[in-house]
């Protein structure tokens, strides 16, 4: 049976935060990059990990190891939780069965319910199925929720699609240095989008 996705099933399926009815979707890589995604097996033989450099080390981490890029989301949801009390969530908070309903239709879905969304790239995360999910919700959404869409990736971090992003969609496009940095701008991104709100500049969702 397909389950349908609404605003209500979102809040309903996350804890309690001051603001609960402002949703705010972060989407981004839960795996970090490494090199197990682009070597073939006779490549990463001939390398020995462990005569590099500790940074270049961890990109050969078994890939079901490498979680600091959801780790990294989980911290600043929770920052974004507490601090303005928005509701901040993944797609793997809403707890729907990609059986029921696919993960590019969810994302989708999600952001389409959302007060804010945000695609935040780190340098390190895996992007490519991120990258494909952020395309499908910009070729859908952009035009009726572009104002509630917004991109941040880490100031070393560039690409083809980000590049398009900004030309294709006009999307808001702000690049971070540190962790802090991050969540500061997606504070005052939803900040900026619960004034919208207020003044009537943007519909409030119910």
């Amino acid at each position: 049976m397909t389950v349908q996705i609404t605003r209500g099933l979102i809040a309903d399926r996350l804890g309690d935060v001051k603001y609960d009815r402002f949703l705010f979707y972060l989407m981004g890589p839960y795996k970090s990059f490494n090199l197990n995604y682009v070597l073939d097996e006779e490549e990463r033989r001939r390398i020995d990990a462990d005569d590099l450099p500790g940074p270049l080390r961890r990109l050969f981490q078994n890939k079901d190891e490498i979680d600091e890029a959801q780790a990294l989301l989980r911290r600043v949801q929770g920052e974004l939780r507490t601090d303005p009390g928005v509701n901040a969530f993944l797609a793997l908070d809403v707890n729907v069965n990609t059986d029921d309903v696919d993960a590019v239709t969810q994302s989708i879905e999600y952001a389409r319910c959302s007060n804010a969304t945000a695609f935040v790239v780190p340098s390190l995360g895996h992007n490519f199925g991120v990258g494909e999910e952020a395309g499908s919700v910009l070729e859908t959404l952009a035009d009726t929720h572009g104002d509630r869409l917004f991109f941040v990736h880490e100031n070393d971090v560039t690409s083809a699609m980000i590049r398009s992003a900004k030309v294709r969609w006009d999307l808001r496009i702000q690049t971070y240095e540190t962790e802090a940095d991050l969540v500061d701008t997606l504070r005052r991104f939803a900040a900026g989008i619960m004034q919208r709100e207020r003044r009537g500049d943007l519909d409030r969702l119910n």
